[in-house]
């Protein structure tokens, strides 16, 4: 009894390493360059169910069918440029993990740089006022008192 109680156990404690052995996929190469473009495509793409999940590193089901079309593609001779074309045409700009720069995305790009020269304009134009307001000539009451705190300070 305490045999098959230690064999449940076990096979307990093995199932998930065996799940997991089981989602490993092996794909197979003509040359090195071929294989680093893979793994830098699947890197680079998002998968659209994770969120913020590379497909290289997602287990969803769409993730797989993706790294499927990026292999079959790199192995039909496609260049990186046509098969992210492809996976945008299909998924969507969200695919990218940088949007590419174009009208509908130039707010995107350009906003934050609007931001910091408008942030930097507004300091300027701070620092400008308080140095106008510092140097703005005294009144003829304040001069006098000014004089008089002169005068009597060398007298003493």
């Amino acid at each position: 009894m305490a045999r098959v109680i230690r064999m449940v156990l076990a096979a307990l404690i093995l199932l998930p390493l065996l799940a997991q052995a089981a989602s490993i996929e092996i794909r197979q190469f003509n040359d090195p360059v071929t294989e680093r473009r893979y793994q830098e495509l699947t890197a680079t793409l998002r998968c659209p169910k994770c969120e913020n999940q590379a497909i290289g590193d997602s287990d969803s089901p769409i993730a797989g069918d993706m790294r499927d079309r990026v292999y079959e593609q790199l192995q039909d001779g496609r260049s990186d440029k046509e098969i992210l074309d492809f996976m945008v045409r299909r998924f969507g700009d969200y695919v990218l993990y940088n949007p590419r720069l174009e009208g509908r995305t130039l707010l995107l790009w350009g906003l934050p740089a609007a931001l910091v020269l408008l942030g930097a304009l507004v300091v300027v134009l701070m620092v400008r006022s308080r140095r106008q307001a510092s140097a703005s000539r005294l009144s003829d009451a304040e001069r006098a008192r000014l004089d008089a705190l002169i005068n009597r300070e060398r007298n003493e």
